[in-house]
């Protein structure tokens, strides 16, 4: 070919080939490689057909069909599909050239290939990319860490694909090695939050107000004006649709069994190994491993039977306003849990995380996007040590505005027996971090009694221990 592309796009998935077509569209000329060839040459000819988009057969024509230094990203499954896929581009690449990983890796194994990828003089950016098959072709988020000069070089693209703003471009260079990969797992945490937060939402509407689906929309449309978020605007959406078959609502011939692709329990395994809790992501995660033991579930409610009790009773007016406090304290609680874990990582990494640029990138195109994140940057400009977003002036009193709500909904609904696995979490973690004082001295007197493991005293410093039981006369 006589011109050579910009970039190449390994991997033409729906993902990848609407990625392709958002680089088109932004003036790029773009190769693209699928391990299956009738799968590139079906996009070719349709989809992609009389744009400037250039099928490879095989690997090395595709190499072979980019400026250098050359940029690829991949698009292909996390895991050891990623690993492959760089096993086989290797001895077809130069020094200085650019993989770009686009998929949801795992940060440790990002860390890995850029390391190794370093020493063969290859470019790595781990680049998480939120927004769905949408995103990917009108605009997405994009989370780059790696190699920064890698990052300067594809600058240019990645701001003309990412969404915009009227802050700019929803993309920054977020950090070295696995700092994007992290930010993006974080992203998809704190999505299995508000997403759990939502459902237990509507599970209390069906449950205990006996709202058909399309009684719910204008509620989660009305409740959406404050939050302008995407996964509540979707919310009111699917439970507006009709089942084309049954013409009841699509929502009610959905089986309730969830499934998920790992990142909300990194996230919550990333909580653990920091010491930083996430209660309400966590919940996200659990309540999807319940979801996930359908027979098991059936079985366990014909042996137990009806264990809840009778709701007071209460109007639907008062139950929709703590609906309504109790769906803004569990939003709100996600992303807090979420980004105190970001701050943690970026110490425990090194990854000089900048949390106002986090916030901004989040503003469009990705799953979480939501009128919050503006609150979020104006309070991490204000205190660049802000422990907690919880405390933010404007955030603490919202919450304390609307927290009544979620604990009157907490003790209201659990006699009913609906599980509420993220409210309950939510509520928790706002409670904890409000306790001056918690039960952990009894916890400390427990371990010291039968493991010697000695405690620290209120009014004195050093640690100690106490003989609690006479040994000697045993």
């Amino acid at each position: 070919m006589e011109q050579k592309c910009d970039i190449g796009v390994l991997g033409l998935a729906v993902m990848g080939q609407n990625l392709v077509l958002n680089i088109e569209q932004s003036g790029y000329r773009v190769a693209g490689y699928n391990r299956t060839t009738s799968v590139t040459e079906e996009f070719a000819s349709k989809r992609a057909q009389n744009k400037n988009f250039y099928a490879a057969r095989e690997l090395s024509e595709f190499v072979d069909m980019l400026k250098k230094p050359r940029k690829i990203i991949l698009m292909v499954k996390a895991g050891n599909p990623v690993d492959l896929v760089i096993e086989s581009l290797l001895p077809l690449l130069e020094e200085g050239d650019i993989i770009i990983d686009g998929g949801n890796s795992f940060f440790k194994d990002t860390d890995r290939r850029y390391e190794e990828l370093q020493k063969k003089g290859i470019r790595y950016l781990g680049t998480g990319i939120s927004g769905g098959e949408y995103g990917a072709l009108h605009g997405p988020s994009i989370m780059p860490g790696g190699d920064e000069s890698a990052y300067r070089e594809t600058e240019n693209i990645l701001q003309d694909v990412a969404a915009h703003t009227e802050n700019g471009p929803c993309v920054a260079y977020l950090g070295p090695r696995s700092a994007g990969h992290y930010v993006k797992m974080v992203h998809n945490g704190i999505e299995y939050g508000i997403m759990e937060i939502i459902s237990e939402i509507y599970d209390i509407l069906r449950k205990v107000s006996e709202l058909r689906p399309p009684e719910m929309v204008s509620l989660f449309e009305e409740w959406n004006k404050e939050h302008q978020a995407y996964l509540v605007e979707i919310t009111a959406e699917i439970l507006d649709r009709e089942d084309p078959e049954t013409k009841s609502p699509l929502i009610d011939v959905i089986l309730d069994r969830a499934k998920q692709k790992g990142t909300g329990k990194w996230s919550a395994r990333e909580g653990l190994n920091l010491g930083i809790p996430v209660p309400t992501i966590s919940a996200g995660v659990k309540a999807r491993f319940f979801s996930a033991l359908k027979d098991e579930r059936i079985t366990i409610s014909k042996k137990m039977g009806q264990v809840s009790e009778e709701v007071r009773e209460i109007s639907q007016h008062e139950l929709t306003e703590l609906l309504k406090e109790a769906l803004f304290v569990g939003i709100i609680t996600s992303y807090a849990e979420g980004l105190n874990l970001l701050q943690a990582a970026s110490d425990e990494y090194d990854y000089n995380l900048d949390l106002v640029a986090v916030s901004r990138i989040w503003e469009d195109g990705c799953i979480i996007r939501s009128a919050h994140l503006e609150k979020f940057q104006q309070a991490f400009n204000q205190n660049e040590d802000l422990i907690n977003i919880i405390i933010a002036p404007q955030i603490k009193k919202e919450i304390k505005e609307n927290i009544g709500g979620l604990r009157k909904l907490v003790s209201l609904i659990k006699p009913a027996g609906v599980p509420l696995i993220a409210l309950s979490s939510a509520l928790d973690y706002i409670d904890s971090f409000s306790a001056e004082k918690t039960p952990a001295n009894m916890i400390q007197a427990q371990r010291d009694y039968f493991g010697a493991h000695t405690y620290e005293r209120v009014d004195r410093e050093g640690t100690f221990h106490t003989e609690w039981q006479d040994i000697h006369n045993i």
